[in-house]
């Protein structure tokens, strides 16, 4: 690829200095030759000019010494012929040339001969300018300068030589970029071709997914891209990586899945022998008997947080329909239902719990069933450990195209840096009291993010604890 990128760039860069160099090499050919015509020009009319006040039937000797100095300074050939066409002085010309006999018929007939646009460097080594004797009423003759083309022309091939190292410089420069700038724009790329080829090799290999006709590819088939073919092979790796890291994960969410599923069968059997035989334990191994039920519940109510936390996180439980009506809820009547179950819990534990409602209904795309599991976990939490005397509100805020519901307390709270890991799994905060799992905020917040929504801890100033959840309000149709 930076072959192809190369090529490219100095294909670019030749334009753009061929674009420069050339308009500059022709502004020059032309601003010189314009510059010769100009001074020739200017010799002629002189020359007629003297030739007119003299006349040229009287052949005046001041004429032919003027014309042959100018001869022998410039080295160029000049003829002034009379009203007939009879040559009055020649210093030099051929009178039988037809391009000479040409200029003097067009000069005699007041006609002056269009010059030279622009030389060249290959351009005729002479050049004609003609001018006629007299005004425009009355030609008494007509002066022919034979002008040497030589010095312009090898100025031009200075100039042009000039500008040529000039654009050939600017190649070599140009092309010292690009190489420079391909390296330098290729090298992660490169680089992230190898890391993706070795995070890919490490993973295990995607298993391709079922046919759904005879006809239909299965889905899990490589897209076909287009673009240089380093390119295609990244995307082809990251296709390749993303569905194995896809299948990778979903394994591992069965895993979990299926753990917690074939051990929560030996649990239940495990509780009920122990509650059988809570009765023929002896008084001095009760303690040692209710320590091993409280683990067997402990235990019990971890695996139903990891399957649950399973199912919020499969690609199912991202599927929701925004539209339906089982995927929609008024938030504050949820809440009101959530402040109705617990407020015994809060009044048992000397807390207080109310609610902030909105002024309208606030609409989430979401099921009651859902953001009520999700509310109990801060609930709960903050019934466990705000503490007595804490005060608990449940809030309710509309913004365009989201709900966000708020549980805050102004309880004991949480250190600082342990805020952004309650969320983590199984993390429990310093303060936590024993027994619990660890698992629930980050329950809720899969459920939240599973529903396209969002779930945040922050502090509560002075002290306390805030848990937001953020998620899509139901479009108006």
């Amino acid at each position: 690829m930076r072959r192809r990128l190369l090529a490219a760039l100095t294909v670019f860069a030749a334009i753009a200095v061929l674009a420069f160099a050339v308009p500059l090499s022709l502004t020059y050919a032309t601003s010189r030759t314009q510059e010769l015509v100009l001074g020739r020009s200017g010799d002629a009319d002189r020359f007629a000019t003297l030739a007119d006040a003299v006349g040229v039937e009287g052949n005046d000797a001041a004429l032919a010494e003027e014309v042959a100095r100018y001869h022998e300074l410039y080295d160029e050939n000049v003829l002034v012929v009379d009203a007939r066409g009879a040559t009055a002085v020649n210093a030099g010309v051929d009178i039988i040339d037809p391009a000479v006999v040409a200029a003097v018929a067009d000069a005699r007939r007041n006609q002056r001969p269009h010059p030279i646009d622009r030389l060249m460097p290959w351009s005729d080594p002479m050049m004609l300018v003609a001018r006629p004797v007299g005004t425009g009423v009355q030609v008494n003759g007509a002066v022919v300068i034979e002008a040497s083309t030589a010095q312009a022309r090898r100025d031009i091939t200075r100039a042009w030589l000039v500008i040529g190292l000039g654009g050939a410089a600017a190649m070599v420069l140009f092309t010292m970029l690009a190489l420079t700038l391909s390296r330098w724009v290729l090298r992660p790329l490169a680089a992230l071709s190898r890391a993706v080829a070795e995070l890919t090799a490490t993973l295990p290999k995607a298993r391709p997914a079922p046919q759904t006709s005879d006809d239909a590819p299965p889905p899990s088939i490589a897209r076909h891209y287009g673009g240089p073919p380093e390119m295609r092979a990244v995307a082809e790796s990251f296709d390749a990586m993303a569905l194995a890291v896809a299948d990778s994960t979903e394994a591992q969410r069965q895993l979990v899945a299926d753990t917690a599923h074939a051990m929560r069968n030996p649990l239940a059997a495990l509780t009920i022998r122990l509650d059988s035989l809570e009765y023929a334990v002896p008084e001095s191994a009760a303690d040692t008997f209710r320590g091993a039920s409280a683990e067997v519940d402990r235990l019990t109510t971890l695996l139903d947080g990891l399957l649950t936390l399973a199912v919020a996180e499969t690609p199912d439980g991202f599927a929701t329909a925004a539209g339906a009506e089982e995927h929609r809820c008024d938030a504050g009547q949820v809440v009101a239902d959530r402040i109705d179950a617990w407020h015994s819990a809060f009044d048992a534990a000397g807390q207080s719990l109310r609610a902030e409602q909105p002024g309208s209904p606030a609409e989430a795309a979401v099921s009651a069933d859902v953001l009520a599991q999700i509310l109990d976990v801060p609930l709960s939490n903050s019934n466990r450990y705000a503490g007595s005397g804490a005060s608990t509100v449940v809030s309710v805020g509309i913004e365009p195209d989201w709900i966000t519901v708020t549980v805050r307390d102004d309880g004991r709270g949480v250190p600082a840096d342990e805020i952004h890991k309650l969320t983590t799994r199984f993390f429990r905060g310093s303060a936590a009291q024993p027994g619990g799992s660890g698992l629930g905020l980050p329950i809720a917040a899969a459920l939240a993010q599973a529903r396209g929504g969002a779930l945040s801890v922050s502090e509560v100033s002075p002290h306390g604890l805030a848990v937001a959840v953020r998620l899509p309000a139901v479009v108006a149709s």
